[in-house]
């Protein structure tokens, strides 16, 4: 992966990471199209990318976060992580299998996309609009909710919004629980990629931060990437909270129908491999 490529996956992940139209499975298809090939670092970088967008969030809600009285708001971070955490470590194997399937994504977001525009109607009078009025129960099952993005084209922006307005809470409220519960779970799948997983490079047993200082290529791909998808996420969460409050999620949804129609198309011509 060269320099220009890790920057256009990095403006993809940023722009969609916390959009309900699955980061990860715009990233497959733009690696595909770019023809980056799949080696263990290109699935590294579609994970750790996820930095970058982490501490986008950190940013815009530093007061929140340094809120240290609030125990209860860390709390229910932990618990809501929880799940994602389990099963992350389970079927680690699979999810990267299904890394590398156009196929998955292109049916993922075919079906989101027609959930997301009946999303709005199902919850319309959703009453809890303040952080503290979430419970543990409440968190966990937003939580349980969220893994349902393990699968590559199920947005983790989408399952985890959808899940806590399934508990009652409202969109602004739902969207900005979401990105809260981004960070422990992006960060928790980017240290297990970099620190813990054992990645099979040509025969040898390599952790993910030694496959990144294989090669200065590899290190200015991560750096840069990262960097990019930083202020790229800035900008995209001040639009998605502002645009969600006044339309809701159709939109969303139409474009993830049209992405995965087109998808299917570029499968069956043999665009898309």
């Amino acid at each position: 992966m060269n320099t220009i490529e890790s920057i256009i996956i990095a403006i993809v992940e940023g722009i969609t990471e916390y959009l309900p139209i699955s980061s990860t499975g715009h990233m497959i298809i733009a690696e595909h199209l770019l023809k980056v090939e799949p080696t263990n670092f290109t699935k590294l970088f579609t994970i750790a990318i996820q930095l970058g967008a982490i501490f986008s969030v950190v940013v815009l809600y530093w007061k929140k976060f340094v809120e240290f009285k609030n125990w209860q708001f860390y709390a229910k971070l932990a618990v809501a992580v929880v799940p994602a955490l389990a099963l992350g470590k389970l079927f680690s194997d699979k999810i990267d299998e299904l890394l590398e399937s156009p196929l998955t994504v292109a049916i993922t977001m075919l079906l989101g996309g027609f959930v997301l525009l009946v999303i709005d109607n199902v919850f319309k009078n959703n009453t809890i609009d303040k952080e503290e009025n979430i419970s543990f129960g409440k968190a966990l099952m937003i939580g349980l909710w969220q893994c349902v993005a393990m699968i590559p084209g199920v947005s983790r922006s989408a399952a985890s919004i959808i899940g806590g307005m399934q508990q009652k809470l409202t969109r602004s409220l739902a969207a900005e629980f979401s990105f809260f519960l981004a960070m422990p779970t992006m960060a928790a799948a980017t240290g297990y990629s970099l620190f813990l997983k054992h990645w099979n490079e040509n025969g040898v047993e390599q952790k993910g931060y030694e496959l990144i200082m294989n090669s200065k290529e590899n290190l200015h791909a991560f750096l840069i990437g990262n960097v990019v998808a930083f202020v790229v996420a800035m900008l995209a969460i001040k639009f998605f909270i502002g645009f969600l409050q006044k339309h809701g999620f159709r939109l969303f949804g139409w474009y993830r129908i049209i992405v995965g129609i087109v998808l299917l198309v570029l499968l069956w011509t043999g665009y898309l491999k």
